[in-house]
């Protein structure tokens, strides 16, 4: 017997109307993805993570189009956490 596996994300969440909710959190960098040193902040115990300007905001996206100019490059997180999951829908309803 197949139990058939629920789909947690909801596609009214797309690129064309992401906010970048998920840009405004710590991202910590765990694994060599080629970041940009000027976008990796360190802290007191030499931990890397994506530098965060004034605004709170990942220093690597873009304010007019909201997209990641390092994409490519982006750390192993970014890479994991999915638009429209939970976590992203937990964060959009933190911004509203």
């Amino acid at each position: 017997m197949t139990i058939p596996i629920k789909d947690v994300t909801h596609p009214e969440v797309s690129c064309s109307n992401c906010r970048a909710c998920c840009c405004r959190l710590e991202v910590m960098i765990i694994s060599d993805t080629g970041v940009p040193e000027q976008h990796i902040a360190f802290d007191e115990w030499g931990g890397e993570t994506m530098l965060r300007l004034e605004d709170g905001w990942c220093s690597a996206v873009d304010r007019e189009t909201f997209m990641c100019t390092i994409y490519e490059n982006r750390p192993w997180i970014c890479r994991e956490f999915e638009m429209g999951s939970y976590e992203c829908l937990d964060e959009r309803s933190e911004l509203k």
